[in-house]
């Protein structure tokens, strides 16, 4: 296996070798005077301009062409849109620029190790199987090294390659690679970013032409490469912290049992922020809650939600609080919400379903502030929990609205969302609902029984539309009563 190590200052550009076509000496663009010989003079010397020889237009067609190859694949890049996209996109032009059939690639996670690996033309069974290449062997470990990182790598022969560990030969018959060529991902800022690996289906070298492209390219893709990373990185600190607003556990309570989905929506597309809560009582009774809060003055919109996620930590504390004081009556519990988001959050509204449930006698009270109703599922189908009429809190100079009460039948199981399933569920708020209560009747009874398989199949036939990312968290709370 052959290695290139990178030094302080860039190469000369490679020469084209013979047989080459389309490389003309890397992609430095030479003067037309200083590519002509004495050979290249005309004869007769009446013009005084020398013609270039075809040697010499072939190898400047050969050099455009490379350049606008490389500029194709480079244009493509930056219009790439998200880290996966950036993977994808790097993974698919190496390997067109390099004639390749496959390839891998790893980003360095923050703990200095590997990430997941990323495939083209790999599934996960082969990608899994490239993860069992010990460090020492691994062609991707040593293009991440911080010290001593060759600049390339390359084999003609996998299978064949003595300076190529056992397990990778053994995995190159396996999986049917022939040559490889790999290229760090990095900068001098940000040092080693990721590794890219590509495999041809045959024993096979790329010219240094095609070298000489695939490394152009991946300089250009690693300081893009980097912005996604560090935009991955505060979306997923981002994220972290949102969720932990939110309950990290159920409790357990003799006679109901309790499932939770969350599925949050990117704080750049989204403008709320969701709860749901599940609050055990002093009395042994339970109180169970979702909601939504929105706003952020006038014209709000997505960059609001960071604010929104802030003010439902504030107001789902509130409601906890609120509850273990007067949770027996719903009513008076979103009441005192509403009076506190007016105070205190005076720019926001929120929806809200507020529910107090005594297992052992399985009733249920309940209130709702302009949210959509709970679904109740039982033996023979599902129905709506209609709450009455009401504003969101909020809105009005004072809310109010009575709340209702009803006892559920022994394997009932009471289902509280938010919007965002709603209209995950259809095209339309009230088409989603109406979905959504079909298909909790229509789930089979070996999951209707269990309130986490429920909700696993309700998020299943409710898939994510592909046309547009979410704007809303999705939230979803089954209580089954025993």
């Amino acid at each position: 296996m052959t290695n290139s190590h990178p030094s302080t200052s860039h190469p000369a550009p490679t020469t084209a070798e013979p047989g080459e076509p389309g490389c003309a000496g890397g992609l430095t663009v030479l003067d037309p005077p200083g590519l002509l010989g004495p050979a290249d003079a005309p004869e007769d010397g009446t013009d005084g301009t020398a013609a270039p020889s075809a040697t010499v237009q072939d190898r400047l067609a050969g050099r455009l062409s490379d350049i606008t190859s490389l500029h194709e694949h480079t244009e493509r890049l930056a219009h790439a849109r998200g880290l996966a996209a950036t993977l994808d996109a790097v993974l698919a032009s190496g390997a067109a620029l390099l004639g390749a059939d496959r390839g891998v690639l790893v980003t360095l996670m923050p703990g200095g190790g590997p990430g997941q690996p990323v495939g083209l033309g790999l599934d996960r069974a082969s990608l899994g199987a490239l993860e069992t290449v010990p460090t020492e062997q691994s062609l991707l470990a040593r293009l991440l090294g911080e010290d001593d990182r060759p600049e390339q790598l390359h084999s003609p022969d996998l299978a064949e390659d003595p300076a190529v560990g056992g397990r990778l030969r053994e995995l190159a018959v396996q999986l049917g690679l022939g040559g490889a060529v790999g290229l760090p991902l990095a900068t001098v800022e940000d040092g080693p970013l990721a590794a890219v690996v590509w495999f041809y289906d045959r024993p096979a070298e790329p010219t240094g032409c095609q070298r000489e492209l695939a490394r152009r390219y991946c300089e250009f893709a690693a300081p893009l490469l980097a912005k996604q990373l560090e935009v991955e990185r505060i979306r997923r600190t981002t994220e972290a912290l949102r969720r932990g607003l939110l309950p990290d556990h159920l409790p357990r309570a003799a006679g109901l049992r309790l499932a939770a989905r969350v599925v949050p929506a990117g704080l750049d597309h989204s403008s709320g922020s969701d709860w749901y809560d599940a609050i055990p009582l002093p009395d042994g009774t339970v109180g169970l809650t979702v909601g939504s809060v929105f706003g952020d003055g006038p014209g709000a919109g997505p960059g609001s939600a960071p604010g929104a996620a802030a003010a439902m930590g504030r107001i789902r504390a509130a409601l906890r609080a609120y509850a273990v004081l007067e949770g027996e009556d719903p009513v008076s519990v979103l009441g005192d919400l509403e009076l506190l988001l007016k105070t205190t959050e005076p720019t926001r509204t929120a929806t809200a379903v507020y529910a107090w449930v005594e297992p052992g006698e399985r009733r249920v009270t309940l209130a709702g502030a302009g949210h959509c109703p709970p679904v109740l599922v039982g033996r023979h189908g599902a129905e709506f929990v209609e709450t009455s009429l009401s504003a969101p809190l909020g809105m009005l100079a004072c809310w109010e609205a009575p709340g209702i009460e009803f006892t559920a039948d022994r394997g009932d199981t009471l289902l509280l969302y938010t919007e965002g399933l709603a209209r995950r569920c259809g095209p339309t708020l009230h088409a989603g609902q109406a979905n959504l209560r079909r298909a909790a009747a229509d789930a089979p009874r070996d999951v209707r029984i269990d309130p986490d398989r429920l909700c696993a199949h309700l998020l299943a036939v409710c898939p994510v539309p592909d046309a547009a990312p979410a704007t809303d968290d999705l939230m979803l709370l089954a209580a089954r009563f025993e």
